[in-house]
């Protein structure tokens, strides 16, 4: 399986920090948040990943190399100015991410997961959604998961969208090139009725505050700390 670390966005939330820094090379842990995800890949067996970078990229491009620091093999591609946005962005990669369904993480989220806890995407669906319980930023939630099918919301309790997905490239296959978001894509799907989803219940953190990240940060910090190992 291949993958792909949405990480060209601005972080305006994450401002003033991501005036000197791009958000996914804020730290949490003592690590930047993106090598939490390139180790996660690594582990789970992943070799090739495509990172996407705009603000910054400079700083990205030098960090991340050819990927090899991981074991893997990283493409980084620069977009303009502004970026493509997540839908934009994930389909100007479809030439490096192959024909079989592949995975995306935002890189502004901090997640212990294995990814052996994602199943396999079934044949006729064109998504996977990793969902989680609803956070206090977003109590109202993304989602409506019904057994293992994410479906249109009829009164349902909606959970928050992960930012973690399993993708199939034919999602995209009525886009053109340039930026849009990928929400509106993965809403049409649950409408056709081709979308998975598991509710995740380890530890997330969608980190979009300076707030959240100290928070995540110190949290990490004191768990390194007392097992003695990194984070």
């Amino acid at each position: 399986m291949r993958a792909m670390i949405l990480a060209a966005g601005r972080g305006e939330r994450m401002r003033p920090l991501t005036d000197r820094v791009p958000k996914p090379l804020l730290c949490v842990g003592g690590t930047p948040l993106i090598e939490h995800h390139l180790r996660t890949l690594a582990n789970g067996g992943v070799r090739r990943v495509v990172v996407n970078v705009s603000h910054l990229a400079e700083q990205l491009i030098a960090f991340l190399g050819d990927g090899s620091a991981w074991g893997l093999d990283l493409t980084v591609l620069a977009e303009p100015p502004g970026a493509l946005e997540t839908g934009g962005g994930i389909h100007n990669a479809l030439p490096y991410l192959g024909e079989e369904p592949f995975l995306v993480i935002n890189g502004d989220v901090w997640c212990a997961l294995d990814l052996a806890e994602l199943p396999p995407l079934a044949s006729g669906d064109r998504a996977h959604l990793l969902l989680v319980n609803n956070p206090d930023h977003n109590p109202d939630g993304d989602f409506t998961l019904a057994g293992e099918r994410v479906v249109p919301d009829h009164n349902g309790k909606r959970l928050t969208f992960s930012g973690i997905s399993l993708l199939r490239p034919q999602l995209f296959a009525d886009c053109r090139a340039g930026a849009f978001p990928l929400a509106p894509l993965l809403r049409e799907a649950v409408i056709r009725g081709q979308v998975s989803g598991n509710r995740f219940l380890g530890d997330w953190v969608d980190v979009g505050t300076p707030a959240r990240l100290h928070t995540l940060d110190q949290r990490l910090r004191t768990q390194r700390d007392s097992a003695g190992t990194e984070i």
